[in-house]
């Protein structure tokens, strides 16, 4: 997890901000998602290659 999204994770949660926090969550399952999409398309690229 990146460390500014785990600052405001700790943040909200300190503030008990659900709002914030379900944000947060959302924004990091989307980041999760999209890095798993990328490493999935390098791994191909790479089979492709060879």
């Amino acid at each position: 997890m990146p460390q500014w999204l785990c600052n405001q994770m700790m943040r909200a949660f300190h503030k008990k901000d659900r709002r914030q926090i379900k944000l947060l969550n959302e924004c990091w399952y989307f980041y999760r998602s999209k890095q798993s999409t990328k490493e999935t398309d390098n791994n191909n690229e790479l089979t492709i290659r060879h």
